[in-house]
């Protein structure tokens, strides 16, 4: 995951912060199949904890190697 360069938090004006990402899952057939087809990145201040959460695009290869997992 790349670097932001000008990351400062909304709540506390700190700098630092930790990012990842999280996969969950839809509705309907994909809840039940236990298929992740929706992918987040969370953007997360190392002082105060405050937490943004991004949708990010998730890849047909991605959904297929889920699916046999």
């Amino acid at each position: 995951m790349s670097k932001i360069s000008n990351y400062e938090c909304p709540k506390c004006g700190n700098t630092g912060y930790e990012a990842d990402q999280f996969a969950a899952t839809g509705g309907g057939l994909s809840k039940f199949l236990d298929i992740q087809t929706k992918k987040f990145t969370t953007v997360s201040c190392t002082k105060c904890k405050y937490t943004e959460i991004f949708k990010a695009e998730m890849s047909m290869l991605s959904n297929i190697f889920d699916f046999f997992t």
